[in-house]
């Protein structure tokens, strides 16, 4: 009914990916994120109980505003997705083309189920209303260190076909000059633009395909493919803002795997001004005081939008659409935290990025 329609300024299309065992956070983090002018396309792993599967597509299909707007799908044939080596990169290649040409949208946001947003939507759709549509959210760098070297070899590629998870061995090789290219890596979690994720499918100088062989044998492919790819490619290199727009704290020494927020990290999460944070524990408070203080979202409803239709004398929950609402934006002070943190990073006379 809705969901042709362009009544506001900006437009983001999210994966949003999930495991075994994270059907009620996803459900959850789906109601947090929503708003009638995106897209949502949800990815629940191959290696998910059928019952999960089900009770994600039953969760979807009776939500009457995800059916009245049409602008939330579920990959009807699901990869299985093993966190080190190129099934996750796949995962997120296949979902761009599905969203590329099934809707219109200007940036692409990659989450999975235990990210949660800080912000609204109304306070995103704001925030990057006067931003160039060419920015590309990567946070990147060339000094890798130890993943210079790091490649990956699967002893058991047959266990794909039959659905059972393998984890890849780790080769040490020396491959810095494989290619001629110059090897950035960085966070997985990005925010890409709609001209460069139809260049990273399409790739129509063949940098992007080249390079999707090269990195298929990496342990840590999703975390090096889209920032090899736009700082080795002419058209792109300056349209990069080094950020990633997540908040997150890492483990002690080697910082490889995230640590789980909890209430003691609300404070700093909002000081960062960053749009996202992950990762979170199922159900941990600190999802209700970002719900109740941040969010504006009360009982499991919706957060809060111009768009939404109220409910309830306590609270006002945002139970629905509002029609006479479509188009309208309220955004709060997340907007603003946001776009300060955006001009800081975007400063006025240094404002194309090229990547180092």
């Amino acid at each position: 009914m809705l969901k042709d329609l362009k009544p506001y300024p900006v437009t983001f299309a999210y994966l949003i990916s999930a495991s075994r065992g994270d059907s009620k956070r996803l459900t959850r983090v789906l109601k947090a994120l929503y708003h009638p002018g995106n897209y949502y396309l949800i990815h629940v792993d191959a290696d998910a109980p059928e019952k999960e599967h089900r009770e994600i597509a039953e969760f979807v299909s009776s939500d009457p505003v995800f059916g009245l707007v049409g602008n939330v799908w579920i990959v009807g044939k699901p990869n299985l997705v093993t966190y080190r080596g190129p099934t996750m990169l796949a995962t997120t290649l296949h979902a761009m083309a599905i969203l590329l040409r099934t809707c219109k949208w200007d940036w692409f946001i990659n989450l999975s189920a235990s990210d949660y947003p800080l912000v609204t939507q109304d306070d995103l759709i704001d925030a990057f209303s006067t931003l160039p549509r060419n920015l590309n959210f990567i946070q990147h760098s060339s000094r890798l260190g130890w993943k210079l070297y790091v490649v990956g070899y699967d002893p058991g590629p047959e266990n794909h076909s039959k659905l059972q998870k393998t984890e890849m061995m780790a080769l040490i090789v020396d491959v810095a000059v494989a290619f001629a290219i110059c090897r950035a890596g960085g966070s997985a979690w990005t925010i890409l633009s709609r001209s460069f994720a139809e260049y990273s499918i399409v790739g129509w100088d063949n940098l992007p395909r080249t390079l999707l062989l090269y990195y298929t044998n990496f342990v840590s492919s999703p975390e090096g493919y889209f920032q090899t790819v736009i700082c080795n490619s002419e058209d792109y290199k300056n349209t990069t803002v080094n950020h990633d727009l997540h908040y997150i704290t890492w483990d002690t020494p080697p910082k490889q795997h995230p640590r789980s927020l909890g209430v003691k990290d609300y404070r700093r999460m909002i000081l960062s001004s960053r749009p996202f944070a992950r990762k979170f524990k199922r159900n941990d408070p600190v999802l209700d005081k970002i719900d109740r203080e941040l969010l504006k979202r009360y009982k499991g409803q919706f957060a809060h939008g111009g768009w939404c239709a109220r409910s309830g004398k306590r609270h006002g929950a945002c139970s629905g659409l509002q029609n006479g609402n479509y188009g309208v934006l309220r955004p709060g002070p997340g907007s603003r935290r946001l776009q300060n943190l955006l001009t800081k990073l975007l400063p006025e006379k240094n404002f194309k990025r090229q990547c180092r």
